[in-house]
């Protein structure tokens, strides 16, 4: 979606303001703060909007916000005395005033016996691009007291947060928030805004306690698709808020791609768009198998093919070749890693604000044995999106790699809090186990590999962690249990297919794992 303004273009997709044609540089705060201002200009922008927007909450000075309002200023051609852009309601907030068009929330905001046919034509042309989502005004039950703003809160702050997610559009608050009902209804909505998905819930305050309940649906039959419920004391209501938005957007991001995956299942192949190939694509990537790899390269290649700066389908066919290189799924390992490398970059230049193309820029490093030169983009991911947990995951894969066994554990505890059911859930508890092992506590990597091992979607690799710890904590029966199972999936894995996978930095834990390895005939 675009925004135009006098001469100005304002592309959030592309993290772009275009004058005339020409690219305006901007920091990326300054254009968040645009971009707020554009968004709701139908409206006054308030301050502590401001402050809880784009500095997350944290206390910042006027004069911080002033600086920054003089910059946007700055950028489309406005000055505090003219005011032509930017109105400022002092003691207030400011209010964007030029003259906005190609918005979107004009239309979606009408309701659905509004909407006319044109209208109706360019939403359902512009459903069938990226998934697109609505999260209400939560209902409020029971006897509020001091925290009845906390059923807007909590959704304010889920739409902030997916406002990160690249491949998600989130329609705005403003518009959002128009729908109070007490029982909505979700297809009823998800006509009138024109999304495919709508986020609902309730928050239950009885005596000292507080219960919130979420529920993603999907608009098309009114089905959940997932759901979860939060409880806690009401002295740790702000504990509960982070908690949910850190738990609701990286489930978002395991069950809307499932769900779009179902979906497009469900449709003829040539009519699919590059959307639906894209996450059918995920759908046989994350399956972890030498054919469904192949099926999501091909996936990603058809997206591509039909929309050429499709920065995730790029991002995808890095994480596939990837894949092919550190499984060593086909005979051609080495050109495999080229490749994941040539499509992260290619990614990041059609979107250097993509998570998702950061990790996979960050970890073609591994493939080189370079796994510290990749830490750069993998903190660069979970910035852009906090609770991306399969960035923490990766971070924590580079530090096992590097020998830094605490920190590894750090990570691998967020990523695992953050998404418990993650489709690279064995590669968390692998690397968990592999950090047990650097710190010689052979109990506990046995335990975690075994879990490892047996988690959805392991490779032989995985069973070969398993078969180092057992055999370190001096089990084996187990650790020859593992060595079958890794000659029935790869008859011939060896020592060179693991340390080429996993290439320590330093030599004395690798000398122990190929001890442990060749014990035991690999």
């Amino acid at each position: 979606m675009r925004y135009r303004f006098n001469n100005f273009e304002l592309d959030p997709e592309k993290f772009e303001l275009r004058r005339s044609g020409e690219l305006v540089p901007l920091e990326p705060q300054v254009f968040s703060l645009l971009e707020l201002l554009i968004v709701n200009s139908e409206r006054l922008v308030t301050k502590d909007e401001i402050v809880e927007t784009i500095w997350d909450g944290r206390a910042v000075s006027d004069s911080s916000i002033a600086s920054r309002i003089k910059l946007v200023r700055h950028a489309v051609g406005d000055d505090g005395a003219a005011q032509n852009s930017i109105r400022t309601i002092y003691g207030r907030g400011f209010r964007f005033v030029a003259a906005v068009s190609g918005r979107t929330e004009d239309s979606i905001a009408q309701s659905p016996e509004q909407i006319g046919p044109s209208d109706r034509l360019e939403l359902e042309a512009k459903a069938d691009t990226k998934p697109s989502i609505a999260v209400l005004p939560f209902q409020l039950l029971g006897a509020p007291g001091d925290h009845g703003a906390i059923a807007d809160a909590i959704p304010h702050e889920i739409t902030q947060a997916l406002s990160r997610l690249r491949w998600l559009f989130v329609i705005a608050r403003g518009s959002a928030f128009q729908f109070r009902e007490p029982d909505p209804n979700v297809r009823e909505i998800g006509k009138a805004l024109s999304v495919r998905y709508c986020l609902v819930g309730s928050v239950e305050i009885s005596d000292r306690t507080i219960a919130v309940t979420v529920e993603l649906s999907d608009v098309n039959d009114g089905g959940v698709v997932w759901g979860e419920r939060f409880a806690a004391t009401i002295d740790d209501v702000h504990e509960i808020r982070a908690e949910i938005v850190a738990h609701v957007v990286p489930s978002l991001e395991i069950h809307i791609p499932m769900n779009e995956a179902r979906v497009a299942r469900l449709g003829v192949p040539e009519s699919l768009d590059a959307w639906s190939n894209y996450h059918l694509g995920l759908h046989h990537m994350y399956r972890f198998t030498r054919q469904d790899n192949a099926k999501a390269t091909a996936l990603f290649k058809s997206a591509v093919a039909q929309e050429p700066s499709f920065a995730r389908a790029y991002a995808g066919l890095s994480f596939t070749n990837f894949q092919d290189a550190f499984v060593k799924y086909n005979n051609a390992p080495d050109k495999a890693a080229l490749d994941a490398r040539r499509f992260a970059e290619r990614s990041l230049e059609l979107d250097p604000y993509d998570p998702f193309a950061n990790l996979t820029m960050g970890r073609s490093f591994w493939l080189q044995g370079e796994p510290e030169f990749g830490i750069d983009w993998l903190e660069r991911a979970t910035s852009l999106s906090p609770n991306y947990a399969q960035g923490f995951y990766s971070r924590a894969f580079a530090d096992m790699l590097s020998g830094r066994a605490d920190s590894s554990h750090d990570f691998v505890d967020i990523s695992m809090s953050l998404s418990p059911l993650d489709p690279l859930l064995y590669g968390m508890l692998g690397t968990r186990a592999i950090s047990f092992v650097i710190e010689c506590d052979y109990e506990s990597a046995a335990f975690w590999a075994e879990k490892a091992a047996r988690a959805p979607g392991a490779h032989f690799l995985i069973y070969l962690i398993a078969v180092i710890a057992h055999s370190l904590n001096q089990n084996d029966k187990k650790a020859s249990q593992w060595v079958a199972s890794t000659r029935q999936r790869k008859p011939t894995a060896s020592q060179a297919d693991f340390f080429d996978a996993f290439p320590f930095s330093d030599p004395n834990t690798r000398k122990l794992m190929s001890g442990a390895l060749s014990r035991h005939g690999i």
